[in-house]
């Protein structure tokens, strides 16, 4: 997935930043205050190549003064553009809230990353107390009318003003968020949106705060190797060593990820343990000191609030308007379209599934612990294929250079090469420079793959730097996973699943690197949810792509390419349970819909039984396929951005599957075809509306065809 923290330039990107009410400063307060910003590297822009964040001087005691005077400089910067006496010009009102917020946008960008990827009690704490001024800074920004009118004044005749294309967008964007923010409220109405708005940020910092600790509570802790049969003797290893760095000597730590799908259900023998680590799982937050289910019950209710408050009949509808989906209804029937096929599917898998669990002397119904097991089972016997066999052709650092970097060349013209020399965050973070085929530098990007404590689950990407013309910024970039990394000294393998995450956050990341536009708010993965999984899903198929599969799989030990026999097992085993893991996604994307089509005078929601009747409703409540998240660990949608957009990704999908499908038209995996994308999709950003980037690219709209064939659902 991909979390971009800041999306909308300042104005936007700052959408939950908050304003404190600047002061008059004796002079011994101006000499404190300057002392501070001397000591601090926040405060000026890093001397870093393009402005990278200066990791090496950065500490945690830094961010809360950074943050409070960035508060302060913006709404001091925001006054002056709002109260300026001169006609509102693109000049004067549009570039000048481009310009603005400097110091708070590099604060925040790089506290943001941090709290994500590598945050600890401090940094939560501070986020804590940030969370309501950051969000009362928005509102004091998007609910101030003198700006508004002036914004307003330049939309209604932005056609007569002689402003290119890009302009005239940048300009229809600002009124419509401005709009959508509540700028045509009254007095009154905006009173009561700012109290809705403080209690959001209140609750979805705590919801993220409390998902963090989850992860660490819910842990399995198992006595015996035996129970472990299943794993290989490293993963038994590293969970020792998880084990007894958790305070467990001499027993194994199994931990969770944040979803209801675990991979290592795939492996383990041991049907209770199976169970247990699925139901610590699927249970998570529903109970108990740090439970997340009360949080999700009143976030459905004041997003409804809210919305209605602005003119919505629900917070699905406010959140559509602005995205190529346009409306509820047309998500419901997309995905109303493909439930029969689907579910046919799914249900043919369990049933091949439960024929496997009979065959090999199960005596129980499947369960949702026993299907990845089972399925590797099936999987083998459809296709004689072993994931041992496969496992040591999927080295870590030969899929990211061979793999991923590969293919950026082989399509894009551009190479990265490591940069030891910039200070990381974090040990286990690489840094490198991508540089384009004619040698010119184009940005610095940061892999940072592993998992660890302090690292919230999943897999994003998000910018330290924002690419812009207008301010002279080339894009600094961060990738993040949660790979498990192997013990010290020995190679880390990663499933198919990671490989191709590896390459989908990579298409996210060059959509922030390719980015060519002027203005900020326009940049690279600043669009539209269901257009900004686009490219980044598009790029997870040339993982299967045998010319690439072929540079990237090889031996660990032996440099051996993968014998064509199991590639073309591999790749024809791609199909197999696209039923499950099309349902599982489905039914989460539309438990998120249905949770966010709740009207306004709806009353709190029982967790679990809202849940089971939106299964119900949509036929496709079963039992051994729940949503790949469940309400309470539903990162996307109630602490994250993807508030009814969880459909994004099948959205997004339709794009993808059919632009790859029409590049293999095009003679593949070549220079060419890959410039057009790059320069049609990758370097607009948002200067240009979605469909009219994809048409240009394409030709024309696209159709569900490919989108069947590659989920092998025709």
């Amino acid at each position: 997935m991909k979390l971009n923290l800041i999306a909308f330039a300042v104005v936007g990107a700052l959408s939950t930043t908050v304003l404190l009410t600047g002061c008059q400063s004796s002079g011994s307060t101006t000499q404190a205050a300057a002392s501070i910003e001397a000591q601090n590297p926040l405060m000026q822009p890093s001397t870093l190549q393009y402005q990278a964040p200066d990791f090496s001087q950065i500490k945690d005691e830094h961010f809360k003064a950074a943050l409070e005077q960035g508060i302060t400089d913006h709404h001091a910067q925001v006054l002056a553009i709002a109260d300026n006496s001169e006609p509102a010009t693109f000049a004067n009102t549009i570039v000048a809230l481009e310009t603005s917020g400097e110091l708070l946008t590099r604060a925040s960008k790089v506290f943001y990353n941090l709290t994500g990827s590598n945050s600890n009690p401090a940094l939560r704490k501070l986020q804590g107390e940030m969370a309501p001024k950051m969000a009362a800074h928005s509102d004091n920004i998007h609910l101030n009318g003198k700006l508004f009118e002036r914004i307003d004044s330049l939309y209604q005749s932005r056609k007569t003003l002689g402003l290119t294309a890009e302009e005239v967008r940048l300009i229809e964007i600002y009124h419509q968020r401005f709009v959508m923010a509540g700028a045509k409220l009254t007095e009154a109405q905006k009173a009561e949106i700012r109290l809705l708005n403080e209690e959001q940020s209140k609750l979805t910092n705590e919801f993220g705060q409390r998902l963090l600790r989850l992860t660490k509570e819910i842990a399995v802790v198992v006595d015996s190797i035996d129970e472990l049969k299943g794993l290989s003797d490293s993963e038994i290893r590293a969970a020792k060593a998880d084990a007894s760095a958790a305070g467990h000597e001499g027993k194994y730590l199994i931990n969770i990820t944040n979803t209801t799908r675990q991979p290592i259900l795939a492996k383990l023998e041991n049907r209770e343990l199976r169970q247990q680590v699925w139901q610590a799982s699927s249970t998570r937050g529903m109970s108990g000191e740090n439970e997340t289910a009360s949080l999700v019950a009143r976030l459905a209710q004041l997003r409804a609030e809210r919305a209605q408050l602005l003119g919505y009949k629900s917070w699905a509808d406010y959140r559509l308007t602005p995205q190529m989906a346009k409306t509820p209804d047309a998500v419901y029937q997309m995905f109303g379209s493909m439930v029969p096929a689907v579910v046919a599917n799914t249900q043919k898998e369990a049933d091949d599934i439960q024929a496997m669990i009979d065959k090999t002397g199960g005596d129980f119904t499947l369960a949702p612990w026993d299907w990845a097991f089972y399925a590797e089972k099936v999987r083998k016997d459809k296709f004689d294929l072993d994931a041992a066999a496969i496992k040591p052709y999927f080295e870590f650092n030969r899929v990211l250079e061979d793999g991923v970097f590969f293919t950026l060349e082989r399509l894009y013209g551009v190479t990265l090469k490591p940069r030891p020399d910039l200070p990381v965050y974090h040990e286990d973070v690489k840094a490198y420079e991508m540089f384009d085929a004619d040698g010119s530098s184009m940005a610095i990007f940061y892999a940072d793959y592993f998992a660890r404590e302090g690292k919230r689950g999943g897999a994003w990407m998000s910018s330290f730097v924002t690419q812009s013309k207008l301010l002279n910024q080339k894009p600094v970039v961060v990738n993040v996973m949660n790979i498990k990394k192997a013990p010290a000294g020995e190679p880390t393998f990663v499933s198919y699943d990671e490989v191709t995450t590896m390459f989908h956050e990579m298409g996210h990341g060059t959509h922030g690197m390719f980015s060519k536009v002027t203005y900020p708010s326009l940049s690279g993965t600043a669009v539209s949810r269901d257009f900004v999984e686009f490219p980044s899903t598009f790029e997870e198929d040339w993982a299967a792509h045998p010319e690439v599969l072929a540079n990237y799989a090889k031996h660990y030990e032996t440099g051996e390419v993968i014998p064509d026999e199991l590639l073309q097992k591999l790749l024809k085993s791609r199909s197999f349970n696209q039923g499950f893991d099309t349902l599982e996604y489905m039914a989460a994307a539309l438990v998120d819909l249905e949770w966010h089509s709740l009207s306004s005078d709806a009353p709190l929601q029982d967790v679990a039984e809202f849940e089971a009747k939106a299964l119900e409703k949509h036929g496709i409540n079963i039992a051994a396929v729940p949503p790949r998240y469940k309400s309470t660990y539903f990162a996307h949608a109630f602490p994250g951005g993807y508030s009814a957009s969880y459909y994004a990704y099948m959205w997004s999908e339709i794009l993808a599957a059919d632009a790859f499908a029409y590049v293999q038209t095009q003679g593949g995996l070549n220079r060419e075809i890959g410039m057009k994308y790059r320069k049609t999709i990758r370097e607009v950003g948002n200067s240009v509306p979605p469909m009219e980037a994809y048409k240009a690219f394409r030709g024309q709209a696209p159709t569900t065809e490919a989108l069947l064939k590659r989920r092998g659902l025709n």
